[in-house]
């Protein structure tokens, strides 16, 4: 797919991979439908993003909502007239161990909250999204791309069975809508990054940061623009579908 003029959504906008991959797109002409609860922190992306003279718009939304969620689609479609690609980034975290014992007795457990706020963001939000771009992309007759962001914990990983349930869950999604979607010349794919160098990690005292870096092959954080990069390949590869690509500095082997 050539990006130029290619209408894109990307959920999670407002800072972060998704802040990245709005820069690189505009970078390309691609005109930009920018999705984020974070209506404030939004307008630094935009406002980046204009520097390349992309046709930007921001939309607050909770892709949990599947009001808003259907609300919104119609409305990035009727703003800009189409829709070819979706970039499914939005996710949170709320990490806590399955149960915590200390001298034979429970100290805490995962809640049930914990649980489902990540599952409504990182699943559901996923699938309503995925849903609403596939129906509008058959609808206008465009052969669009949809991709997901998983993670390396997909795989596990300790104090985050929430966040790994639902990052397995949306590989297994690109999968099914791969399959699905294809008879329409639609196509999906997965990105997996490692320990990205975003906001959050940028926070974090620097004995912790380096303990967290020492345990990477490469030992470096991937940056930001280099899971965007990862995105931008498989919108640009025609023949490229329902796989993943990890990015992750050899960390999962």
């Amino acid at each position: 797919m050539d990006l130029k003029d290619k209408v894109i959504v990307i959920t999670g906008a407002a800072r972060g991979l998704g802040a990245a991959m709005a820069q690189r797109f505009a970078s390309h002409g691609s005109k930009l439908a920018l999705v984020d609860l974070d209506t404030d922190s939004i307008a630094d992306t935009v406002s980046a993003c204009n520097k390349s003279a992309a046709e930007v718009r921001a939309y607050g939304a909770n892709v949990a909502d599947e009001g808003q969620v259907v609300t919104l689609f119609e409305q990035i479609v009727t703003d800009f007239g189409g829709l070819d690609g979706l970039i499914n980034n939005a996710g949170i975290t709320r990490d806590a161990l399955l149960v915590k014992f200390k001298d034979g007795k429970l100290v805490t457990k995962m809640s049930l909250d914990q649980w489902q706020a990540v599952i409504d963001v990182n699943l559901t939000g996923v699938f309503l999204c995925g849903r609403e771009a596939a129906q509008h992309m058959i609808q206008l007759s465009n052969k669009g791309v949809i991709v997901n962001i998983s993670s390396i914990s997909r795989a596990g990983n300790i104090g985050q069975g929430n966040y790994a349930a639902t990052k397995a869950g949306v590989h297994a999604m690109t999968v099914t809508w791969a399959k699905e979607l294809a008879r329409y010349g639609i196509r999906t794919g997965s990105v997996a990054p490692g320990f990205i160098n975003t906001e959050m990690v940028a926070s974090m005292k620097p004995e912790a940061r380096e303990k967290l870096t020492s345990g990477i092959p490469i030992k470096r954080m991937g940056e930001p623009d280099e899971i965007a990069n990862a995105v931008e390949f498989i919108f640009g590869n025609d023949y490229f579908s329902g796989r993943i690509i990890e990015v992750d500095g050899v960390l999962r082997l």
